[in-house]
């Protein structure tokens, strides 16, 4: 758990490697990425025991780790001009599959830990501030999460297009 949790805090430096251009996936899309992620790590597993024996969350944890093991070389492929049309083929489609069996699995975590959240009174101290609690903002977040998930899963669905009609000319 303490790996998972550092690793994924650590992917803030993906937010900025976008932001400055290091990578083309600009600054929103990542963020958004990493924010969702990070909560689902720290706010939810990571303080909440009874979800961590769930297979839901063995699920999305494969699911992002495969996800990572194509992405990663095929920006670092790409980084040095030499990415194969496979590698690239496997980036651009992999994630039909791979992304909503995430999405599935955190969902699914999120409302297994609904109770937990309510019974515990969660960051309670930190949402006096606000009218609305931990629980109520987890509630919010679960009817918006499909939503902008979909908004990333389509411009993916985009960048496929684009990315292999270009590679299926080259090496088609």
């Amino acid at each position: 758990g303490f790996l998972i949790s550092l690793f994924q805090t650590a992917a803030i430096l993906e937010v900025l490697h976008g932001a400055i251009g290091i990578v083309p996936s600009g600054f929103l899309s990542p963020l958004m990425q990493w924010s969702g992620r990070t909560h689902f790590i720290l706010a939810i597993v990571g303080q909440i025991k009874e979800v961590q024996d769930s297979p839901w969350l063995s699920i999305t944890l494969v699911a992002w780790c495969i996800g990572e093991m194509i992405r990663y070389p095929h920006y670092a492929f790409t980084c040095l001009g030499r990415c194969p049309y496979w590698l690239t083929y496997l980036r651009y489609t992999g994630f039909i599959v791979i992304y909503p069996t995430g999405l599935v699995g955190e969902l699914l975590i999120m409302y297994k830990a609904l109770p937990y959240v309510k019974e515990r009174n969660l960051y309670a101290n930190f949402f006096s501030v606000f009218p609305f609690s931990y629980y109520d903002f987890l509630w919010a977040v679960l009817l918006v999460y499909p939503f902008l998930w979909l908004k990333l899963y389509l411009q993916l669905f985009k960048q496929r297009k684009s990315k292999l009609g270009k590679s299926k000319k080259l090496h088609g």
